[in-house]
């Protein structure tokens, strides 16, 4: 069971506190973000709100003042005297904007995929079509699983990040039907040269290593597929890549509280 430090909802028309709802299955758009340390910091805070609201004007849902009354709703709800290892997840559809915190989970080095055959709905989009792949996250340690959506036989997200593949220190990355998150996007920035191409499940065999990037996860190393049988042969990329991630978690900034 998932503890939630708040969860608190808000009428998208007037910002008047309402009853919490957390919006799962509705038309909107949510995005999760890590707030760490005191005083707070939010990693890829900047991106996160920008990709929340082209989101949203592309799901119909506007309103001329949403991002400052996001970053209201925000300010209103943060503490600068507490110190944070928590997700913050914004939520949004056409009638509220939902808040909540719950604790963040470092995932293990003994991590496994399960894998599920599930694509998600418009997966382009970091929608709150998420029930099914809730009800399948709630039944697993998220400290050492998550699932993993395969649609015709390929690989495409999993159910909290996105995923990358390494063979013969080479990159790749599924080819469409998935969501690329800001922590993937910041690796894009780092590593030369990933190619999409499909990941088929027949040939998972031939990858030395699979990676989660996302922000509840960070970046984390797969062990083990045992549906397929697969066992990762090393952590070389793993370890660099946790130096880059490292490397922009001590050069974030403290959150900037509006006045």
């Amino acid at each position: 069971m998932v503890t939630y430090l708040l969860k608190k909802s808000y009428q998208l028309k007037d910002l008047k506190q309402i009853e919490f709802q957390d919006l799962w299955g509705d038309h909107g758009i949510f995005t999760t973000m890590w707030i760490f340390g005191k005083p707070a910091k939010i990693l890829f805070f900047d991106n996160h709100l920008k990709n929340l609201i082209l989101s949203l004007k592309k799901y119909q849902i506007k309103k001329k003042s949403l991002k400052l009354d996001i970053l209201q709703i925000i300010n209103k709800n943060l503490s600068k005297k507490r110190k944070y290892n928590h997700l913050l997840r914004i939520a949004v559809n056409k009638k509220i904007i939902s808040i909540s915190l719950r604790k963040r989970v470092k995932p293990k080095l003994n991590f496994n995929l399960k894998l599920v055959k599930l694509k998600r709905k418009e997966p382009e989009f970091k929608n709150l079509e998420y029930k099914k792949i809730l009800s399948y996250l709630s039944k697993i340690d998220n400290s050492k699983s998550d699932i993993a959506l395969v649609s015709n036989k390929k690989l495409l997200e999993t159910g909290t990040s996105n995923l990358l593949f390494i063979k013969d220190k080479k990159f790749f990355t599924p080819k469409k039907d998935y969501y690329e998150g800001n922590t993937y996007k910041f690796f894009r920035t780092k590593i030369k040269g990933i190619t999409k191409k499909d990941i088929l499940l027949k040939e998972i065999k031939n990858y030395d290593e699979i990676l989660l990037l996302g922000s509840g996860k960070g970046v984390a190393s797969v062990r083990t597929i045992h549906e397929i049988k697969w066992k990762r042969k090393n952590l070389k990329n793993f370890r660099i890549l946790s130096k880059y991630y490292d490397h922009a978690i001590k050069k974030c900034n403290s959150y900037r509280f509006q006045k």
